[in-house]
């Protein structure tokens, strides 16, 4: 069933967001080489704590940490740990913070120093997707209008989509319906109306679209190695076009911006 809120619950799931884009940025200014996964956590942890939210993540379905932190070929789910993180690394930063009751989950690929110039292509295209897929969450499309979006962005640049991984609604929980694929068909799937609040999140590699599920039973990456980029933002579907809700300061519609200006801003945030 698709929860539809009002516009304090709305308020309150931005008032989450904020705290997640913070958090995002608390960790990413502290992403260097020689700091373990499992130091970023604690960050993250004390962050939330002592803004009054809570990890989602922490203890959902099982899963022992504050934060997902997934490093090069995971795609998401990485639990963190004694890894130490390297020049040249791609690391996500995957956040879900529970406040006042409300959620919301956002994640960013922050790049370590120096990387390979196809590295930040995948990047760069993965941010794209994440834009040109919120800009179709208008109301009257249908969810299959954004999944085509990304997909066909990601494509086209010669990236691949991971079809086994999908957004989903959130707000009173972390995974509401409906699911948000990143690849489809357009006009099909729900039709979006006034109140949705979902997580647009493309996840997406550099070689194959196939993953694996580690021993842990947690952490996912790509079945050939490749690396992997994932970018997420939670958004409520208003009139006025998307908003925005994972952004410090007021969320904001994506109308009157484009990829390179939310990009920007993204990068600003981390």
């Amino acid at each position: 069933m698709i929860i539809r809120k009002g516009a304090a619950e709305i308020e309150r799931i931005a008032r989450a967001g904020e705290l997640v884009a913070r958090t995002i940025s608390h960790v990413g200014e502290r992403l260097e080489p020689g700091i373990t996964t499992l130091e970023l956590d604690g960050i993250a942890e004390d962050f939330i704590r002592g803004n009054g939210g809570i990890p989602t993540s922490m203890g959902y379905r099982g899963y022992p940490r504050a934060i997902c932190i997934s490093v090069d070929e995971v795609v998401v789910h990485g639990i963190p740990d004694g890894r130490i993180v390297e020049e040249g690394d791609l690391v996500t930063i995957d956040v879900g913070v529970t406040l006042d009751g409300a959620i919301a989950d956002s994640a960013y690929t922050f790049a370590v120093g120096a990387i390979d110039p196809d590295a930040q292509r995948l990047l760069d295209v993965c941010q794209d997707a994440l834009v040109a897929g919120i800009g179709e969450a208008t109301l009257g499309n249908r969810i299959g209008d954004i999944s085509h979006a990304v997909q066909t962005l990601v494509e086209e640049a010669g990236f691949s989509v991971v079809k086994s991984l999908v957004g989903h609604g959130v707000g009173r929980h972390y995974h509401e319906d409906p699911h948000v694929p990143n690849f489809g068909d357009p006009g099909r799937g729900p039709r979006l109306s006034e109140g949705m609040t979902i997580a647009v999140e493309p996840m997406i590699t550099m070689g194959d679209p196939d993953v694996v599920l580690a021993d842990d039973g947690w952490t996912i990456s790509s079945a050939d190695g490749s690396l992997a980029a994932h970018f997420e933002h939670t958004i409520a579907i208003v009139p006025d076009g998307p908003r925005i809700l994972t952004f410090e300061g007021r969320g904001f519609s994506l109308a009157p911006l484009g990829v390179p200006e939310l990009r920007e801003k993204q990068e600003g945030r981390g």
